[in-house]
């Protein structure tokens, strides 16, 4: 049965919202009647959403957590022999959230009237993307659903812990790189031009340090709201221009170039790349239909371009290893695990120890990055602090010179 959200008004006419199961709206309005309910609105829950602007469903979208949580659970039910009906009824029922149980409910609905599992997830590609369905479809197919969506719990659950390690990582580089502008920038838009301007009005000559320091603190004082406009007009253009295919690929490819953060955007790419294909390849995709869908997980458009190049290399008879190097965008040690994946007939295996290979490294990358990162900036801006303080006294020092 299809699942329908409704809003209706209770005895003391306070407005209700809810998910419902029923054959039709009708069977709904019934059951809100009986429920002392009068019913407003009853839309059937779907992506393309309800009209009116009253009930909305076309945002359907599952944050990592919440996929991987859904994967699991059901991976967990089915291998314990639990019709795909009920799992998906069972999920719902506990679901804390009612997006969450808005979408399983949406998708058990299709299931009930007839259509695959895979089909009845289409329904919601916000919530579920390319790569999950065609990987679940696979494993309809193949008559092992339950291992393959205990591989996408894997992979899912893998992929959440690899974000969460990296946005944790990252909080605390970002907080104090703000901190320590927030403080330079206070330093000399406020405090140095109250604190120098005694030293003015005494007529004395200031040192070199302190004029330079005057210098910038008067650009800063004067000029700094606009920098932080034009900074800020910069990203949004930026941004902009960044959506458009041609700009993003030369930005893309100049970023491979850098030293530290090309090496970061090749991995995670790279390992983005190689653990869907293992995923989809392991499930039976073909390998040509498994190479399109892990393309749509590379971010970068060159390392994508390339992947897509391999696609009618591999069609045309090609070797997958040889076709990926001729780009020279893959990590070697990759292409040489794909090779050895390839002479001997566990590609998949090879693949998922690639892929592993590469979330290794750049977790490590990430972690060493940022262990230099935070002694370095806080050297700086001790650096910065004290050429200010040092510009602050020199006056004062000369000052009780000339009075001793």
């Amino acid at each position: 049965m299809p699942a329908f959200e409704y809003k209706a008004l209770n005895a003391r006419g306070k407005e209700e919202k809810g998910i419902l199961e029923g054959d039709s709206p009708r069977s709904i309005r019934q059951q809100l009647r009986e429920r002392q309910l009068t019913p407003l609105e009853v839309v059937e829950v779907k992506e393309s959403g309800a009209r009116g602007g009253g009930l909305r469903t076309s945002r359907s979208h599952l944050k990592s957590i919440d996929l991987a949580m859904i994967t699991r659970q059901l991976a967990t039910l089915l291998q314990a022999g639990t019709p795909l009906e009920e799992s998906l009824a069972a999920i719902a029922g506990q679901a804390s959230k009612k997006n969450v149980e808005r979408i399983v409910l949406g998708v058990r609905g299709k299931v009930v009237e007839g259509y695959s599992f895979a089909e009845s997830l289409g329904q919601f590609p916000g919530a579920f993307p390319e790569l999950y369905r065609a990987t679940v479809a696979a494993g309809e197919n193949s008559g092992h659903l339950d291992k393959v969506l205990d591989r996408l719990a894997e992979y899912t659950e893998d992929y959440q812990a690899i974000q969460q390690k990296m946005t944790t990582a990252l909080i605390y580089p970002v907080m104090l790189t703000g901190i320590a502008i927030l403080i330079v920038s206070g330093l000399l838009g406020y405090v140095v031009p109250k604190v120098v301007g005694v030293f003015d009005n005494l007529g004395q000559e200031l040192p070199a340090l302190t004029k330079g320091l005057i210098a910038v603190s008067d650009v800063v004082k004067a000029s700094g709201l606009y920098v932080a406009i034009l900074l800020a007009v910069g990203a949004l253009v930026f941004s902009r221009l960044y959506k458009r295919p041609g700009f993003r690929r030369r930005v893309d490819r100049a970023l491979l170039r850098l030293p530290v953060f090309g090496r970061l955007i090749r991995g995670k790419n790279t390992a983005a790349f190689t653990r869907t294909l293992s995923i989809l390849f392991g499930s039976g995709v073909s390998i040509l239909d498994a190479l399109k869908n892990s393309a749509a997980v590379v971010s970068n458009l060159p390392m994508r371009d390339a992947i897509e190049e391999t696609i009618d290399r591999v069609r045309e008879g090609a070797s997958l290893s040889g076709s990926l190097k001729r780009s020279g965008l893959f990590p070697p040690m990759v292409l040489y695990l794909i090779s050895s994946g390839e002479n001997s007939g566990r590609l998949g295996e090879m693949l998922e120890r690639a892929a592993e290979q590469q979330e290794n490294e750049t977790s490590n990358t990430i972690s060493a990055a940022i262990s230099l990162f935070e002694p370095a900036l806080i050297l700086t801006m001790g650096i910065a602090v004290f050429v200010i303080v040092l510009a602050i006294l020199l006056p004062i020092f000369e000052l009780n010179q000339m009075v001793g």
